[in-house]
């Protein structure tokens, strides 16, 4: 094992509870070592400027705090592909040979690359090209990467969308209405099914699952039946409209992401049911919050099993939980292996069980 490594490390794509929690293991555990950990500022956008965008992290500036702390302090991009950056005259040019020559400058031996499956696949071919090594530590709210039952960041997602209804359950009592909660979701339903079990929602609506808003009404309907005068409804963002359609917000520069489904869905609902509905939509908000103990841990054990894995001259592999341990797999197979919610999962069996409506 040689000494005075140079790890590079850097937080890409959307951010997340318990990154920071991440970048302490990874500082503490290389400095047990003797290693020098480079931080890389907004991810891989620090390595296209010059002066290069940069912080040699020492354990001392982790104190106690820095862990419970949500956001990254590296900051982290999820925009501009290198292989086709966006330049400012409309072009797109191929800028991974300036990201390479960023890691020889800084004199990096290995990177450690914190991100979900986006990330992996740019960052696996950037440093395949400039044959850096490199090991990835999986982060998405979406838990959608693949090979690992748990990502950072999950956790705190779903206890903050399962906190949002239980705050909307009592308001929507008083009030004799029913509550559609959107939730974020790109692809993936699992942050909506977890949260609406958790959260004692009556319908769960997830991209993986066809719905109609019969039977959805018929649930509501069925509620109030039983005597109960509202009722609690999670949608993912991705899900679609009747007609296949996704709802989507455009932003400043064009950018267009998920948004509105809610929205849509209360609507038909309040069309089809003449219930009085309201939408709340979380956002951001499941972003951001301090990390739970579960996304702590599973960040803390990522972290320190990535720099060993450094320290085995072991790369192009991510680490990975599965059977109350943490493993490691090629990266190239958690990209392949896409972690959606399968329709016979265990929870949505135990949604369904529950008397759910999460579909037909």
């Amino acid at each position: 094992m040689a000494n005075n490594k140079r790890i590079g490390l850097l937080t890409s794509g959307g951010d997340c509870a318990g990154l920071n929690a991440v970048i302490r293991a990874v500082v503490n555990r290389a400095d047990e070592l003797g290693w020098t950990v480079i931080g890389i500022k907004e991810g891989t956008a620090g390595l296209l400027t010059r002066p290069l965008r940069y912080e040699v992290l020492k354990p001392e500036m982790f104190s106690g705090h820095m862990m419970r702390q949500g956001g990254t302090v590296l900051g982290t991009t999820n925009k501009g592909n290198p292989f086709a950056y966006p330049m400012a005259d409309g072009s797109v040019k191929d800028r991974a040979d300036e990201i390479i020559g960023g890691i020889r400058e800084l004199g990096i031996d290995s990177v450690i690359g914190i991100g979900g499956d986006g990330s992996f696949a740019i960052l696996r071919k950037l440093f395949g090209r400039g044959n850096i090594n490199f090991v990835g530590i999986p982060k998405t709210i979406d838990n959608d990467v693949g090979l690992t039952e748990y990502s950072v960041g999950f956790d705190t997602a779903v206890m903050v969308a399962t906190e949002a209804l239980d705050r909307l359950q009592p308001t929507a009592a008083s009030h004799a209405r029913v509550m559609v909660l959107e939730v974020m979701g790109r692809d993936a339903g699992h942050i909506a099914l977890n949260a609406g079990i958790a959260g004692g929602a009556d319908v769960i609506l997830i991209p993986e699952i066809d719905y109609s808003v019969e039977g959805v009404a018929a649930k509501i309907e069925k509620v109030r039946s039983q005597g109960r005068n509202f009722a609690l409804v999670v949608v993912s963002e991705a899900v679609k409209t009747l007609d296949g359609g996704v709802r989507q917000k455009e932003y400043h520069g064009g950018e267009k992401r998920f948004g509105g489904i809610g929205d849509y869905l209360s609507e038909k609902i309040a069309t089809a049911t003449g219930a009085e509905t309201r939408v709340t939509v979380l956002g951001h908000v499941q972003r951001g919050s301090s990390p739970t103990w579960n996304d702590r841990m599973i960040a803390s054990a990522f972290g320190v099993h990535a720099v060993d894995l450094v320290a085995e001259g072991k790369f192009d592999r991510m680490v990975a939980w599965t059977n109350r341990q943490v493993v490691d797999v090629s990266i190239e197979e958690a990209i392949a292996n896409y972690q959606a919610v399968s329709s016979d999962s265990a929870l949505v069996r135990t949604a369904r069980g529950l008397g759910i409506y999460i579909g037909d």
